[in-house]
């Protein structure tokens, strides 16, 4: 990935340039605009020159660039007002050095840097113009070699190349005039003049940043002020004047089943004795404790909506005399917080309201409205148990009272209690008779052994063992044929056997709905939920909320955060549109 090369930019704004200085005003700068750069050196020809105010009889200007000459002094009064008038002026140090050394060079002797200022205004001497500067700036000429006269060497106070050969302006204590021989000045390269301009560019840029840096300081403080230390102190004035103080009453209870889980699962086992067994209706309290008819319950009650409505309330937390059910909701979750721990299987209520007596009150009855919500939760599982093991047996009971009047009829039908019986006495009537035949027809054979048997004895014999015979005919026909007077005994048999057998089977099934309703009637009570209040309402006698350090402390947080997170967004999104 390549990245375009960026260029920082300097200065994208217009820089208000401050006007060049006026003409003849004392100025600070190294060059001065109306300065031509030869100081008070006039090249024009004798007879071209035009005497100017201020110029002495050698053709140069007196005085300094400010003004006239300053009057000389004559009291110690006099010479230390104008000192100390010289000293309110402003001059630099600079400034102060360059006249002591000019005053120097002409053989003055000031006591001080002022008094040196004074005595060169005084002398027609301006020390701080470009031609006095070159006096300064030239090497002294050795009277050795100096081409001059000796006494004129000796007597001149400056003997420099660039004086050597013209005239300078007579000064007190000058006692020889140079030959008015004019020699070209050395003037400053263009190096030297791009150094000082790079040089005051640079203060310049460094003093408009530090500008802009203070300017951004004041707009950071008062952006701090506005949107973070201002709301923190209004949030630390309401909560340590305004703000109505507030009690907790803290309550915690558990639900428990009233005896031992079934056995029907390994899993069910598992979780038996811990918490998991009852979270569910745990939470289905905690869900209705939170609910709208529990909050409607209690303003019934003890009137929740008064309480919040009174006057005594800051205004903040004030519910409005005409407010919503919405409203009123939204206070009632405020102010009454639940949590359920699933590690322990506690849940733990706190009620807050102004008085604390009040929420105890209102902690004891929302714990009368969560035993209700238990017993009604727990008595549609038990109900619903016992009534389908209750129709389970009233069924099986009809079924077998039906089977056992379906046998009666058949008894009634068929004049017989028990086939069995009846075919027992029939089976013993024909063993009976058949012993009877078998004991004629012996006595017919004997009779019939003879050689000349009585036909008399034999006729009833025989007439006796065609009737038995007739007998047993008839006993067998009435076991197994139907007749027009009788039905079959083995009819009879079958329907009652049949019959017989149904009302077994309906007495088995009866047996097992009676045992299936005991069973349910058992878990039935093992289902049962009951809550055991562990830690009761108690009413405190300080206030708990509100909690006024700590809330504004999380105030200047969250607006610092706030601040922080709108000042790096809007950052972010300069750059990109900059870029």
């Amino acid at each position: 990935m390549t990245t375009n090369p960026k260029a920082a930019r300097y200065h994208t704004r217009r820089v208000e340039r401050p006007d060049p200085p006026e003409a003849g005003a004392g100025s600070s700068l190294p060059f001065d605009n109306e300065e031509d750069g030869f100081g008070n050196l006039d090249f024009r020809r004798p007879e071209d020159r035009t005497p100017s105010p201020g110029a002495d009889a050698s053709g140069d200007t007196a005085g300094p660039s400010s003004g006239d000459p300053v009057t000389r002094a004559e009291t110690p009064d006099e010479i230390a007002a104008a000192n100390a008038a010289i000293a309110a002026e402003g001059l630099t140090s600079r400034q102060l050095r360059r006249a002591m050394l000019i005053a120097g060079r002409h053989r003055m002797n000031p006591t001080s840097e002022p008094d040196a200022v004074r005595l060169l205004r005084e002398a027609g001497v301006d020390p701080f113009s470009r031609a006095s500067i070159l006096r300064i700036v030239g090497p002294a000429t050795d009277p050795a070699t100096s081409t001059l006269p000796a006494e004129v060497a000796e007597t001149s106070p400056v003997a420099t190349p660039a004086t050597t050969g013209r005239e300078l302006a007579r000064l007190p204590g000058d006692t020889v005039q140079l030959p008015k021989k004019i020699k070209p000045a050395q003037l400053p390269s263009t190096e030297q003049r791009a150094e000082v301009n790079q040089a005051a560019e640079i203060l310049r840029m460094q003093q408009d940043i530090a500008r802009r840096r203070r300017r951004r300081l004041a707009l950071l403080g008062a952006r701090l002020f506005a949107f973070v230390l201002l709301p923190t102190f209004l949030a630390g004035w309401y909560f340590y004047v305004i703000a109505t103080p507030m009690y907790a009453v803290r309550s915690e209870f558990v639900i428990q089943q009233a005896g031992p889980a079934s056995s029907g699962g390994a899993l069910t086992g598992l979780f038996s004795g811990t918490a998991f067994a009852t979270s569910q209706d745990s939470i289905a309290v905690q869900g209705y404790l939170q609910s709208r008819e529990a909050m409607v319950r209690l303003d019934k009650d003890l009137g929740f909506r008064a309480q919040f409505q009174s006057d005594a309330i800051d205004p903040l937390q004030r519910l409005a005399k005409d407010a919503s059910l919405e409203a009123a909701y939204k206070v009632y979750r405020k102010f009454l917080k639940i949590s359920f721990d699933t590690t322990e299987g506690v849940i733990r209520m706190d009620v807050i309201a102004a008085d604390p007596k009040v929420a105890a009150d209102w902690s004891k009855q929302l714990i009368t409205y969560a035993e209700e919500q238990v017993d009604h939760l727990t008595q549609r599982l038990r109900g619903d148990q016992m009534r389908e093991a209750q129709a389970g047996y009233d069924s099986a009971q009809d079924a077998l009272n039906a089977s056992q009047r379906k046998i009666i009829e058949l008894q009634e039908k068929f004049k017989t209690i028990s086939t069995e019986a009846e075919v027992g006495m029939i089976v013993a009537q024909i063993s009976q008779l058949e012993s009877q035949i078998t004991q004629e027809r012996l006595s017919l054979a004997q009779m019939e052994a003879n050689p000349e048997p009585n036909q008399a004895r034999m006729e009833p014999i025989k007439r006796r063992i065609t009737t038995l015979e007739g007998q047993v005919a008839e006993l067998r026909a009435k076991m197994t044929e139907d007749s027009p007077d009788a039905t079959s005994l083995a009819e009879v048999q079958g329907e009652l056997l049949v019959a017989q057998a149904d009302l077994q089977t309906r007495q088995m099934l009866l047996a097992q709905a009676l045992q299936s309703k005991e069973t349910a009637r058992i878990e039935a009570n093992r289902q049962v939920r009951y809550l055991s209040l562990s830690v009761s309402p108690i009413p405190p006698d300080e206030p708990t909320y509100p909690r006024a350090f700590e809330n504004t402390m999380v105030t200047m947080l969250i607006m610092l955060g706030i601040y922080l997170m709108v000042s790096m967004t809007a950052s972010i999104l300069r750059e990109q549109v900059s870029s």
